[in-house]
């Protein structure tokens, strides 16, 4: 209850918004897999990989043109409602059938993220003093919210895909943006100021001309070698959602009895860990900081890494009796339950850590625009992410499953390696 009103708008604005992104990104894999006598498109594995990575790096690239525009011309409010609208007729031109429509339709998706995503996530950082002590707490709030929406997102776009047609899916995913535009629009009084376009001075009238001063540069510096960092962890992460999807539809028993589990019902499993234990890590980080005993921001993304790097080995065992070239198998739901365990509790010590680390590091009046360019490297993460998933048929599974573990325990080291240099910029 020390958390500002309007943490909780943007609380319940990014959990509308997640719920359609991620209940159709949990369909578009399966859909584009599955064959035209079940209502899908039929492409390969490859494909699905290849796709999936030019769509969600697409996903990423936006929001620093979307964060640009909104910090000199649109205001942060404005660019969320435009990206928002984008993002509902986005999901509307997917629910139709013709192919036309699916490319359209992703298309608004990328180009509306791009105002929605940078712009919400910088102005939770508006919401708090300089060095305050709830920032770390109020991301992983904010964070909950994110897989609040997406665990419910995933369950009932999911299950409306399979059961009863993608393009309803698709549908559901359009009316969650829409409750989440008239959330945003009707309450966006709590915020205050924050937010608003501000207006020139002769103050401000310069800001993107300006020099940055000698202190600013060298942090931006460190949240570029951060961004290095982020794209491994983004690459190995989002094997989630492509490699790992495809291993769940094929490759994994999913008979609780005689019920079937949807194959795209795995993917909620993230969330749910997520809004299960992110309470727990706020108030660890809170507990932790009233004793002077919170770790730094540095030591948590090391930490992190090693964590994803983890799940992989539990993949590793999983596939290890399977061979190259097999079609299907019967491997225990368990498997991929305790790596999708490990890859959130990864995900709870590196991204809303990161964006903490990007909102202390960024000088004020270009809040949103870098935001956007942390956000390209998930942009560069999701795309080696496709890049790696289409050649998922190329190696066996237990062996391909290697690949991002030894991308992410080399980076976990790396970071460890640069934490004392890299702290500097914090504690200045």
């Amino acid at each position: 209850m020390k958390h500002p009103k309007g943490l909780y708008l943007l609380f319940l604005t990014e959990m509308w918004e997640r719920f359609s992104y991620y209940g159709m990104r949990a369909l578009l894999v399966v859909y584009v897999i599955s064959t035209a006598a079940e209502g899908g498109l039929g492409w390969t594995d490859g494909q699905a990989g290849q796709l999936w990575g030019i769509y969600t790096g697409l996903v990423y690239v936006t929001p620093i043109f979307g964060g640009y525009l909104a910090d000199r011309y649109l205001g942060n409010r404005n660019a969320i409602l435009l990206g928002g609208f984008l993002m509902m007729l986005g999901h509307i031109s997917l629910a139709f059938t013709p192919t036309a429509a699916f490319y359209i339709g992703l298309g608004l998706l990328i180009i509306g993220n791009g105002f929605f995503k940078p712009n919400a996530t910088s102005m939770v950082g508006q919401l708090y003093p300089d060095g305050s002590p709830l920032k770390d707490s109020a991301y992983i709030i904010f964070h909950i919210g994110i897989n609040f929406g997406s665990f419910f997102g995933v369950l009932l776009c999911g299950f409306v895909g399979e059961k009863y047609g993608w393009h309803l899916g698709f549908g559901t995913a359009g009316i969650a943006m829409a409750l989440g535009l008239l959330v945003f629009y009707f309450g966006q009084n709590v915020l205050g100021e924050v937010g608003k376009l501000q207006k020139k001075t002769e103050t401000n009238a310069g800001i993107f001309t300006q020099k940055l001063t000698l202190n600013e540069s060298k942090k931006l510096q460190t949240l570029a070698v951060l961004a290095i960092f982020s794209i491994v962890f983004w690459m190995s992460y989002e094997q989630g959602g492509s490699s790992m999807s495809i291993f769940a539809k094929k490759y994994t028993n999913r008979f609780i009895g005689d019920f079937e589990v949807p194959s795209s019902w795995f993917q909620s499993l993230n969330p749910l860990f997520v809004f299960t234990f992110a309470p727990m890590f706020a108030w660890l980080w809170t507990y932790l900081t009233a004793r002077n005993q919170n770790p730094n921001p540095i030591l948590k993304l090391a930490l992190g890494m090693g964590v994803l790097a983890s799940s992989f080995i539990v993949l590793y065992v999983g596939s290890a009796n399977i061979p190259l070239g097999a079609t299907s198998a019967q491997v225990s739901m368990g498997f991929w339950i305790g790596a999708i365990f490990l890859q959130t509790i990864a995900e709870l010590l590196f991204y809303p850590i990161g964006l903490s680390l990007v909102s202390t590091l960024s000088p004020k009046h270009l809040g949103s625009l870098v935001v956007g360019a942390w956000l390209c490297s998930f942009a560069i993460g999701n795309y080696c992410s496709g890049l790696l998933a289409s050649k998922i048929g190329e190696l066996s599974l237990a062996s391909f499953f290697m690949i991002p573990f030894y991308f992410a325990i080399v980076a976990s080291v790396g970071l460890f390696l640069c934490y004392p240099k890299l702290k500097k910029s914090l504690e200045s």
